[in-house]
């Protein structure tokens, strides 16, 4: 069999800025002839984006990327490739390690290295550094990132909170470093929110083990798509409550939207698939953190499509449609998942079932369904 002779590239993303650099250090330390490339967002108001290159030692270069469309993740796209492409020539990097600015999320630069990997480079793993004290803070932060000197570009507007549940659960991957801070409570949730994740210590040995395991980018996509996202489990332990609530009946939409708000404080986190009555055939995402919400449509139901079309449908939706299909609304339902410390369980279920459909409203059928007040529409369809 052939030596794979292309540069090994590990991403390692994350808000909290101290564990990031531990990671990156430690497998600088670990992994010989392992160098660090990090893109600084941080004076990108002034137009334009510092490139530092390093090694376990010293820097062994510096330089800067002018802003691409006013957006600095865009500069941070541009020049992160050919700067992996100069190492890669070089032959003297045994691991590129990819050091991700606070606010930037793994997904978007895993996509960008495997789209140009192709002869010189192989994307081998994301890393999600966490310090377990830090997860809930963050997590229920609903400030924007702007805020905070954190934007990446100036129509950014995305929260701490989602950002962080982001860069969370995409990685396969979580290092976590030592915090005298942290308890069972942070434990259990982080856990919780990421039950499929390899949780690593930053110190061990499993880090650099890690670095080089393999990472598949489009299944990594996948399993964040609301439709056949791997959603976590039921679950109690140390105060911290997942609640996975899943119906099989449509939500009425003017009664969902009444209840948005406290369904979206009821849990640091909360997320999953819906159901909307007046939108029968339109899968629906539900996205929230720090008190925010994000509902988005997905595309359609399998349900809706003609036979004919499900060979353009990824195999892996068609496969968890499958085993989720009910013989009258196939795999049309309510999936949704929110997890958090002193989760109200009861009171969310009974809040959840009251915004379904009535027995009376759900016997009048699809046809009365569409003519339920559109209360979703400024959300769905913004002008």
């Amino acid at each position: 069999m052939a030596q794979d002779t292309r540069l090994p590239v590990v991403i390692v993303a994350g808000l909290h800025t101290d564990a990031r650099k531990q990671v990156v250090d430690r497998l600088l330390r670990s992994v010989p002839g392992s160098v660090a490339l990090h893109h600084d967002l941080t004076g990108a108001v002034d137009g334009t984006v510092r490139r530092t290159v390093r090694d376990a030692s010293q820097v062994l270069s510096q330089g800067e990327a002018p802003l691409v469309n006013d957006c600095a993740c865009c500069a941070l796209r541009e020049d992160l490739v050919p700067e992996l492409e100069r190492l890669a020539g070089s032959g003297l990097t045994r691991l590129a390690v990819v050091e991700l600015w606070d606010s930037v999320e793994p997904r978007a630069m895993a996509e960008v290295v495997a789209r140009h990997a192709a002869q010189d480079l192989v994307l081998t793993n994301v890393i999600t550094a966490v310090d377990p004290a830090l997860v809930l803070p963050y997590l229920a932060n609903g400030d924007d990132l702007a805020e905070g000197g954190l934007a990446a570009a100036p129509a950014d507007q995305r929260t701490v909170g989602d950002t962080w549940a982001r860069q969370l659960e995409y990685a396969p991957v979580l290092a976590l470093v030592d915090s005298d801070a942290a308890d069972d409570e942070d434990r259990a949730l982080l856990s919780q929110l990421h039950p499929t994740a390899r949780q690593v210590a930053v110190d061990s040995g499993e880090l650099a083990e890690v670095a080089f395991a393999g990472f598949d980018v489009e299944a990594a996509a996948a399993a964040q798509h609301p439709a056949c996202a791997l959603l976590p489990q039921d679950a109690d332990d140390a105060g911290v409550t997942t609640l996975v609530w899943h119906r099989r009946r449509p939500f009425h939409p003017e009664r969902l939207y009444r209840a948005l708000e406290d369904l979206c404080c009821a849990a640091a986190r909360s997320r999953g698939r819906f159901w909307l009555a007046d939108r029968p055939d339109t899968l629906l995402a539900w996205d929230a953190a720090g008190g925010a919400l994000c509902v988005e449509k997905a595309g359609p139901w399998l349900a809706s499509l003609p036979d004919a079309a499900w060979e353009m449908v990824p195999p892996l939706r068609q496969v968890a449609a499958s085993m989720d299909w009910h013989p009258e609304h196939g795999d049309c339902c309510q999936h949704l998942v929110f997890t958090s410390p002193g989760l109200d369980r009861e009171g969310l279920e009974n809040l959840l079932e009251s915004c379904l459909l009535t027995d009376v409203e759900y016997a009048a059928g699809r046809d009365s369904w569409k003519r339920l007040p559109a209360a979703f529409d400024a959300l769905l369809d913004p002008v």
